[in-house]
């Protein structure tokens, strides 16, 4: 936290003193993000793209911040913008499926989560955000096959392993949906546990 305070009065010094660029602006913006300064860092986003209106990562920057602020029509139109500048930037694609899932668009998300994983067939998050999505359209299966993959590229994901086991309960496998989920508290997701009460007892 004192680290992150200290590059913000940094970057002030700098732009404060110097030339205005749009890295130093963009880094700024990071780190009041990191802060949880989320209208802050929209502030630095927004000068960084009025000096470099091809700076992707600010619109995928900036669109994270408005996904933190609950704007998630906004979020959708920076990570459009900046699939637009870099149509090859995996993580762009799986933050506007994100945001559409929040706007209960599951088709949505599982279309650009599909074309993140095909840029990056290890996208643990891109399986993740499908797997929820085809679990909102019952589509379990599915979804227990994505939340699978998330586990095989990252063992400890509590939340896949919540989520497999309630998809895996709604498929009438009980046992090995209460494995899954005492598997998530275990990893430290406790709401796991109240979920075993109800189900797996």
């Amino acid at each position: 936290m004192k680290t992150t305070f200290f590059l913000i009065l940094v970057f002030s010094s700098i732009i404060n003193c110097n030339s205005q660029t749009a890295e130093e602006f963009f880094y700024k913006g990071v780190a009041k993000a990191d802060l949880q300064d989320y209208r802050g860092a929209i502030s630095d986003y927004n000068k960084t793209i009025e000096i470099n209106p091809n700076s992707a990562n600010a619109y995928i920057n900036r669109g994270v911040a408005k996904f933190e602020l609950q704007d998630y029509s906004g979020a959708i139109s920076d990570y459009n913008k900046a699939i637009e500048i870099n149509p090859d930037d995996a993580n762009a694609y799986n933050n506007r499926g994100n945001a559409k899932r929040k706007l209960q668009d599951y088709r949505g998300t599982i279309s650009d989560c599909n074309k993140a994983i095909e840029i990056n067939p290890n996208h643990a998050e891109a399986y993740y955000n499908r797997g929820i999505a085809k679990y909102e359209l019952q589509d379990c299966s599915g979804a227990i096959s994505d939340f699978t993959k998330v586990i095989e590229i990252n063992p400890d994901d509590a939340n896949a392993y919540y989520n497999r086991g309630a998809a895996k309960i709604n498929l009438g496998q009980k046992n090995s949906g209460c494995l899954d989920l005492s598997k998530a508290g275990e990893l430290g997701y406790s709401q796991a546990y109240d979920v075993i009460k109800e189900f797996c007892n």
